[in-house]
């Protein structure tokens, strides 16, 4: 198949990433309407008193869905090139779900980290009057490591692996679903590495706030997928940084949902 035909046929969107990332977002929309979504956030699942087995398995629904509204987006280039050469495989779809399996399990993994993270965060605030009341200095230090980081040559290097979804399968792509798992390993590793900071963000906004969810979904598929995303790394970076000195000289300028909780 004809690099150029590669390269056009990428651009498409395959049917399956709407239906999920579309399912992804009616879940939060529907949760957050009916009152719900706050029951799903990390700080809810952490100091509710719910069975640790329990929290962690609504902790990992709830992180899937996430995962489903704000990362599918930035991936259609990538799910769509991997799908167009592994069609010539005997089996495609054991392959196609090799792939996105393996995507998806480095990102659980991220999750995993944040939520046992977290819980050692709220520990350390519960044991500490001065950072109870001094909670959004959490905060505002999230933000602040969201928007050095834009600044970095790891999220740089990232990016470029990211924005190039044919040069990156056509170094790495094997046939074969095992192949295939380790593409995909490679991938969402990349992928992590570009936007663990702003999902961070986004787990520290949680599933329930749409509109820090829109914000950083919008910043991450334009980064990764649009002509000329590349432009708007340092100035999303420096907003990031100028909203966290705003919120650490004074709490009043914390976005909602983004404390401990």
């Amino acid at each position: 198949m004809a690099i150029a035909t590669l390269r056009a046929r990428s651009l498409e969107v395959p049917r399956a990433v709407v239906l999920l990332t579309g399912g992804a977002w009616a879940l939060a929309i529907g949760a957050e309407v009916a009152g719900h979504g706050r029951a799903f956030g990390h700080d809810a699942l952490i100091e509710g008193g719910m069975p640790v087995p329990a929290a962690l398995a609504l902790f990992v629904l709830s992180w899937q869905v996430m995962l489903a509204a704000m990362m599918l987006p930035s991936s259609v280039g990538m799910l769509r090139t991997f799908g167009r050469l592994a069609a010539r495989e005997p089996d495609p779809a054991r392959s196609r779900t090799a792939f996105v399996a393996a995507y998806g399990l480095v990102w659980t993994g991220f999750g995993f980290a944040a939520f046992a993270g977290d819980g050692i965060l709220h520990r350390a605030v519960d044991a500490s009057p001065w950072l109870g009341a001094h909670e959004w200095l959490i905060g505002g230090g999230v933000l602040l490591v969201a928007g050095a980081f834009q600044f970095s040559d790891l999220k740089d290097r990232c990016l470029s692996e990211c924005r190039t979804p044919l040069g990156f399968l056509m170094e790495r792509y094997r046939p074969g679903a095992r192949a295939a798992f380790r593409v995909g390993v490679a991938h969402g590793a990349f992928c992590v590495g570009c936007c663990w900071a702003l999902m961070l963000v986004g787990f520290a906004a949680g599933a329930g706030n749409l509109l820090w969810m829109a914000v950083l979904t919008t910043v991450m598929a334009v980064e990764r997928s649009a002509p000329r995303g590349r432009a708007i790394v340092r100035p999303v970076g420096a907003a990031f940084v100028a909203l966290a000195g705003l919120v650490l000289l004074h709490p009043i300028w914390l976005p909602p949902m983004l404390g401990t909780g």
